[in-house]
């Protein structure tokens, strides 16, 4: 760069922006904060960090063994040595991970990944004018400079993906709003990646909404997104409350912010960020032209023909001839009754990190800054961020209490530990987590804010969140049962509860016999020839999934068989009948199911081998067991492990990862042992392989990245790493009498 300033592509001069202050042309990626003042608050699974200013308060208040894992601190937890049995692996295991448990019972971990989720949050804040603390401020600097492409200098859609004009543009952004400097050298390289993309006029629909919010982009840059959908009758096929909870959740506030046309009013940086996000100076771009500008790295789901001929019509016909002033009024004032709802019904908590940054700027529009909806939601923010060793992130939502407490109990139970003195406190402290997080009560007029029966479930984090999950409520529910059927364990939960669930996981089959995720399919799958969206697959509508299936079926199996075998059962006999159905439906010809929550086709295989082994079918009497056995046999790798990569979920085909995963590898055995195969050499060399990485203390390392949706954008289960070898291990052990190997 030299005084004169970089150049355009077309050759005009960008002027450096002068401010105030001189620029910083220090490395602000090596600026961090004391790690030993955060500590981590869980208040009954609410999780937010905290930074302690004086001596006083980190004396008052001593870091947990939890808080120095999660910040890369030495735990100071002793030394365990190699085991030489699975059930030693397991104990050691065990020991290590129960001092990562929180007070409330549950485990935490980053629920990180997706390179989407900061930038709303940042900007959010900026145009709302919310102050940001400036530890947050470093240390969520500090992550994106970590996570940055060591080559490129972009970001991708996540942490393990190419880089995008999403990524980059919108990681960039908050660098500048978060103080670094333009000239710095790590912005200098970003910038350069996103202008070799062809600058943020590349960018998907996402990123021009929030673009065009800060005031660093035109509103006819993005594709209409009119509330007067809200106003269409129920039976209209493509009616929003027809689509998947988070796309409808996500237009919403989307729709009533973009209606108003807000744009935050030109700030000295913003005008600068208006000249360094564009390959030409930003008055000489014609933003219309750019509605349907995409870099390919980014379109991951092409805009349909049919979208573009609807959008046409919008932007030509609708909006200018006949769009009244009272249909727009009509249309914004239900779009924000339902945000009120939506805030109400998860106590501004909301679905997730996306929709929760567009509620507060929609609160911040319509009620004004000092408003209670305003006040709350900036509280909320907190609890979607995650302190780490590389710096803060947002997580996918508000953290996965009760879906990894669920998975440890059942872990500890199938490896035969839970009647061990040393494992009855933290199991008691996990099933009085889950007892306290069931969701109690149904949405108030639920049928008027279009949400599922709820009462009896659980949700993926806390019942504060209050979306009930097919899958989350099955693997609660059997986590309780084996447990409290266990000599010495309380009934915490009672049977009028466990019926409660029941009922809520009966209303949640769809016509298929599969079941979704949070509600039965309400729309048709050709919704997704409307899918905006275009960095993300099957958004729409709810499908068939074969891990929230497989899932229900193991509950209501177990059930029947273990609790009440009165309770409507009849129903249930049907329902799991044909969830098995869909299930063996589902298994495609070379014996594999398509996972749609893990990485990939080794996730959703263990599901459904061991919801199959549930009601009694294995290897020697079902030739799709034995076919689904070979499968995995067929892909072992020649260290005794598996390893499949994230690309397994965008091609739709198995792709090997360049080397076997632990948590992968241990998915694959508990499914062998469902199945009952009969390789005993095979699954013994897997197991090796999972015991030669556990490390001295009892722990695993942190290996590829474990969990996805939507089909392109992956997302991080630290905790699985402990979970399943516990299980895997424990299982082997129990078929195999726990053999020195």
């Amino acid at each position: 760069m030299d005084g004169c300033g970089e150049k355009y592509a077309n050759g005009d001069v960008r002027r450096p922006y002068r401010s105030s202050s001189p620029p910083h042309h220090e490395d602000l990626e090596r600026y961090r904060t004391d790690p030993s003042r955060w500590r981590l608050r869980d208040d009954r699974g609410r999780q937010t960090w905290h930074y302690l200013q004086t001596d006083e308060e980190t004396k008052s208040w001593p870091q947990s063994t939890a808080d120095k894992y999660f910040l890369g601190l030495p735990t100071e937890l002793p030394t365990l040595g190699k085991p030489d049995t699975p059930l030693a692996s397991v104990q050691n295991a065990i020991s290590f991970f129960s001092q990562l448990q929180l007070p409330p019972g549950n485990w935490a971990c980053e629920y990180g990944g997706p390179f989407f989720l900061l930038p709303g949050l940042v900007i959010s804040w900026y145009v709302t004018e919310t102050p940001v603390p400036e530890h947050v401020s470093i240390e969520i600097r500090r992550y994106l400079f970590a996570r940055q492409h060591p080559d490129d200098g972009g970001w991708g859609l996540h942490i393990e993906g190419e880089s995008s004009v999403f990524g980059t543009a919108m990681n960039y952004v908050v660098l500048r709003l978060l103080g670094a400097s333009e000239y710095n050298k790590r912005l200098v390289k970003a910038r350069e990646m996103l202008l070799k993309l062809g600058g943020a006029v590349n960018a998907p629909h996402w990123a021009k909404f929030w673009l065009s919010v800060l005031g660093c982009m035109e509103w006819d840059a993005v594709n209409p997104v009119p509330p007067e959908l809200w106003l269409l009758p129920d039976w209209i096929p493509i009616a929003p409350w027809r689509w998947w909870i988070h796309m409808r959740q996500v237009f919403l506030p989307m729709s009533y912010i973009a209606s108003k046309g807000y744009k935050y009013p030109l700030t000295p940086l913003t005008r600068q960020l208006r000249e360094e996000l564009y390959t030409q100076p930003y008055a000489s771009i014609n933003f219309t032209s750019h509605r349907n500008s995409i870099s390919p790295t980014d379109n991951y789901h092409p805009k349909t023909m049919i979208l573009n001929i609807i959008n046409f019509g919008l932007v030509k016909v609708w909006n200018p001839l006949l769009r009244t002033n009272f249909i727009r009024r009509k249309a914004e004032a239900w779009a924000f009754e339902l945000i009120e709802r939506e805030d109400e019904n998860t106590d501004f908590a909301n679905l997730g990190p996306v929709n929760t940054t567009m509620n507060i700027l929609a609160c911040y529009i319509h009620d004004g800054p000092d408003s209670y909806a305003v006040k709350r939601h900036r509280q909320r923010m907190h609890d979607f961020l995650w302190m780490k060793d590389e710096g803060m992130l947002m997580n996918g939502t508000n953290g996965l209490q009760t879906w990894d407490t669920s998975f440890l109990i059942q872990a500890v139970v199938e490896a035969g530990e839970a009647e061990e003195a040393r494992s009855r406190p933290m199991l008691l402290k996990a099933l009085e987590f889950l007892d306290d997080q069931q969701i109690r009560e149904d949405c108030r007029e639920q049928q008027v804010c279009y949400r599922q029966r709820r009462k009896g479930g659980w949700a993926f984090s806390t019942k504060e969140q209050g979306y009930a999950v097919s899958d989350c409520t099955s693997e609660a529910m059997k986590s309780i049962i084996l447990l409290q059927h266990l000599p010495g364990y309380p009934k915490l939960v009672s049977n009028q509860r466990l019926k409660d669930a029941v009922d809520t996981l009966l209303t949640m089959q769809n016509r298929s016999g599969g079941f979704a995720s949070y509600e039965p399919i309400r729309g048709s799958q050709y919704l997704e020839y409307l899918n905006a969206a275009e960095v993300f697959g099957r958004i729409m509508v709810e499908y068939d999934y074969p891990e929230c299936t497989t899932a229900v079926v193991t509950a209501l199996s177990l059930f029947t068989r273990k609790h009440d075998p009165e309770y409507r059962k009849d129903e249930i006999k049907e329902t799991i009948s044909k969830a098995v159905s869909w299930i063996l439906k589902d298994q495609r010809a070379d014996g594999s199911w398509y996972g749609s929550w893990g990485i990939c086709f080794t996730y959703a295989g263990m599901f459904a081998l061991e919801s199959l082994a549930s009601v009694g079918r294995n290897h020697s009497n079902d030739d799709k067991v034995a076919l689904a056995c070979k499968f995995f046999l067929d892909r072992q790798m020649d260290d005794g492990g598996w390893g499949e990569s994230y690309k397994s979920c965008s091609s739709g085909v198995y792709t090997h990862h360049e080397k076997s995963q632990v948590v992968q590898t241990c998915w694959v055995i508990i499914a062998l042992l469902e199945a009952q195969c009969p390789e005993r050499d095979r699954i013994e060399k897997a197991v090796k392989m999972v015991m030669s990485r556990q490390l001295e203390d009892g722990s695993w390392k942190q290996e590829a990245i474990e969990g996805v949706f939507n089909k392109s954008c992956m997302i991080s289960y630290p905790n699985y790493k402990f979970i399943f070898p516990i299980k895997a291990l424990g299982m082997f052990a129990k078929r195999f009498g726990n053999p020195k190997v």
